[in-house]
């Protein structure tokens, strides 16, 4: 259609969805089970979400709705491609996905733990890394 026959209000911004946590192209998304267990929970949020959005009119609500939509596409892409790593089924005395590894600063003595999760799981407040993280 002409821009000449759009009425200005006609116009929806397309919403800015932000990007999931970055994962290089051709890396697999390695999971532990926990971590998927957070991503199917994220996903029922934001449907529940979704289903009881209030808004002050119709457009808001298709705005509102329209943006959660796209969170969900993004999160179902995320979790279609999801390879679930039990970190109990390799051996426990290497470095791998899902271990739990101590740390020990040479200079202060300082000892952090940290476990190696996938990437939507990593919270290094939590001493999770991802397993694309340098260390």
């Amino acid at each position: 259609m002409s821009r000449g026959f759009v009425k200005e209000g006609d116009q929806e911004d397309v919403p800015m969805v932000p990007q999931r946590a970055y994962l290089p192209d051709g890396v697999p998304n390695f999971v532990t089970p926990a971590g998927m267990e957070l991503l199917l929970a994220e996903k029922q949020l934001l449907i529940n979400e979704r289903d009881n959005v209030v808004a002050a009119n119709e457009n808001e609500k298709r705005i509102a709705v329209n943006f959660i939509n796209a969170k969900l596409q993004l999160l179902n892409d995320r979790i279609a491609d999801a390879r679930v790593v039990d970190p109990k089924d390799g051996p426990q005395d290497e470095i791998r996905f899902g271990a739990l590894v101590t740390l020990r600063n040479e200079g202060s003595g300082k000892i952090q733990e940290f476990q190696i999760v996938g990437v939507d799981e990593a919270d290094i407040s939590k001493g999770k890394i991802s397993f694309i993280s340098p260390l």
